[in-house]
């Protein structure tokens, strides 16, 4: 239950995480939406000891709000950022010279998404006080000054956290060629507009992890270097 609270709990950005937290809520106690209403199903009673599969609904729900959001966000945008290898180093060059994190070591908080438009979103620990996170957006080169982070007091910010050096930019191009390489060998499937990291229990996970064509999909995972670790139709 403790990782089900983290996960839901994201704070309101990049893909509108609040959106993401009540379409989570939603999917896992339907008898308290207005979907659930308007639908007039009846509650599906769940044995007690049973559970539903928590991560697909989290992985299904984060991935399907930022399919949607990316397509009308990125589709006429794009610059190949996603692929340009110097373009993603310099803008990890610009994050540690920040002079709030002068002779601190940086730490990634939650999540870190990169678009192929050339915008980075990241939340990081703030520098002063660890119980605290800041957002920070990059765009045309430059980098945003911090915006406060809500978070709850159900957040667990340091089960949450990976040390920058350990998501280095330059893996999210590597993410990007192997993801477009084995959706152009999949009908239907399109390239990704968009490569992010979740982070919980202090391991990352890239995004996306599956790519749909039209007869056809399939689960891709990749090691945190960026590497293919897995690929399977499902």
């Amino acid at each position: 239950m403790k990782k089900i609270i983290i996960l839901i709990s994201c704070s309101s950005f990049f893909i509108s995480c609040e959106q993401i937290s009540k379409s989570i809520n939603d999917t896992l106690n339907p008898n308290d939406t207005l979907a659930n209403s308007q639908t007039k199903e009846p509650k599906n009673e769940t044995p007690e000891n049973t559970q539903p599969d928590i991560q697909t609904i989290i992985n299904t729900v984060i991935e399907n709000h930022t399919t949607t959001h990316t397509q009308q966000h990125i589709e006429s945008n794009s610059i190949n950022f996603l692929t340009d290898i110097s373009a993603l180093q310099k803008a990890e060059d610009a994050l540690k010279k920040l002079p709030q994190y002068a002779g601190k070591e940086i730490f990634v908080y939650s999540t870190l998404y990169f678009y192929d438009d050339g915008r980075i979103n990241v939340m990081l620990q703030h520098p002063k006080i660890p119980k605290y996170a800041d957002q920070y957006d990059y765009k045309d080169g430059k980098w945003s000054e911090p915006k406060p982070v809500q978070l709850s007091v159900r957040d667990d910010i340091q089960n949450r956290l990976v040390a920058l050096n350990k998501t280095r930019f330059v893996n999210a191009a590597r993410v990007t060629k192997i993801y477009n390489e084995k959706a152009k060998e999949i009908e239907g499937a399109k390239p990704t507009t968009s490569v992010y990291i979740l982070i919980w229990d202090n391991q990352i996970r890239w995004y996306p992890t599956n790519i749909n064509g039209s007869r056809e999909r399939y689960s891709i995972q990749f090691n945190d270097d960026g590497t293919l670790k897995t690929f399977k139709q499902d």
